[in-house]
């Protein structure tokens, strides 16, 4: 391979990196945070999964995102991951838990800006308004689950120690399933940029089995995210787990099952496919955030507890990050492909 290709993929590979320090937060923060899963156990765990719901079912929503600029030279994919991966790393300096997929569509505007290409507006509106209805979405679902949960636990008359046994039981296999989401949704953000010019030839595994070019980047991005959990995450999973509201093991459960449905909603072909098939609206394939379905979850927790358990200054600093991340990242990216046009001669657009 080329060693021109191998460098331009890191820029993926770092921005791969950023999404696992900053959004495994998401998945086993809330765990961690209430000290019901060790660390080192939450990211092994997620790790594994994310890996799993990117190569099985991260195809969905790469589409869409293609759809909202087509980067069309591997210099140009590269600054735009680079971007991302940089707006996403400095937030995660603050402890702030942020959105690759929001950094990764300031990129690409940023990218269409820097080129002069068109913007698909209706797919960049269709990417906007699941920024809000997502956290909605997910408060909605954890206030649900919560009040259920509470009616359920309240007939039951397990001993505490089977109960905490339960819930770290319970806390994990939600993990897995919102890491596998995360991984399904997300890997879109780290890989989706160098599909339409995917370096690497198919390889056929027995008779049946076609590895794809694709499948391959995938894999590559969804081990870029795993090291990133391990490496640099911890911080923010207590951002999420403690600081924003004080959560029990049981509502910790809860937030994570909420996110996770959020998430593989928005990233399953197979029930985009059945709505469609019923004559319902298909919910759109994107890569949402899974940053904003954590924290509306846990908000919608807080509200069900009368609010003033939420620390609302934190939420504020939050969703500031939100607003400034897709800023920021345009704005590296425009200066990341200056940079390589103009000093290093690189083709980033045909």
């Amino acid at each position: 391979m080329d060693l021109a290709i191998v460098i331009f993929l890191l820029g993926g590979l770092f921005l791969g990196w950023s999404l696992g320090s900053n959004d495994a937060a998401n998945v086993f923060g809330t765990a961690v945070g209430t000290r019901m899963v060790r660390f080192k156990t939450a990211a092994i765990v997620c790790s594994l999964f994310i890996i799993l719901g990117a190569v099985i079912s991260g195809s969905g929503t790469t589409e869409t995102l293609g759809k909202l600029g087509a980067i069309n030279a591997l210099p140009g994919a590269f600054a735009a991951c680079v971007a991302a991966g940089l707006s996403v790393y400095i937030m995660t300096k603050f402890g702030l838990p942020v959105s690759t997929t929001q950094a990764i569509v300031g990129a690409i505007v940023g990218w269409n800006l820097y080129t002069g290409s068109s913007t698909n507006i209706k797919v960049l509106l269709t990417i906007l308004s699941t920024w809000i209805l997502c956290p909605i979405i997910a408060a909605l679902i954890a206030m649900l689950f919560f009040i259920l949960t509470k009616k359920l636990l309240k007939n039951t008359t397990w001993h505490i120690l089977r109960l905490d046994a339960y819930t770290r039981t319970a806390l994990l296999i939600a993990g897995a399933f919102g890491a596998y989401s995360l991984g399904a949704n997300n890997i879109a953000n780290v890989m989706g940029v160098f599909v339409p010019i995917a370096p690497f030839a198919d390889i056929q595994l027995g008779s049946f089995l076609i590895f794809s070019s694709k499948e391959q980047l995938f894999l590559l991005g969804g081990i870029a995210i795993a090291v990133g959990v391990f490496t640099y995450s911890k911080k923010v999973m207590f951002t999420v787990g403690n600081d924003l509201l004080k959560l029990s093991p049981v509502a910790a459960f809860i937030v994570v099952i909420a996110h996770s449905i959020v998430l593989f909603l928005f990233a399953s072909q197979g029930i985009s496919h059945f709505l469609n098939s019923i004559h319902l609206p298909a919910i759109p394939l994107v890569p949402v955030s899974s940053s904003q379905a954590i924290v509306g979850a846990v908000i919608g927790i807080g509200i069900l507890k009368g609010g003033k358990e939420v620390q609302w200054n934190i939420a504020g600093k939050i969703t500031i990050g939100w607003f400034l991340l897709p800023v920021i990242a345009a704005l590296i990216s425009f200066v990341v492909l200056f940079v390589l046009q103009n000093i290093f001669n690189q083709t980033v657009y045909f």
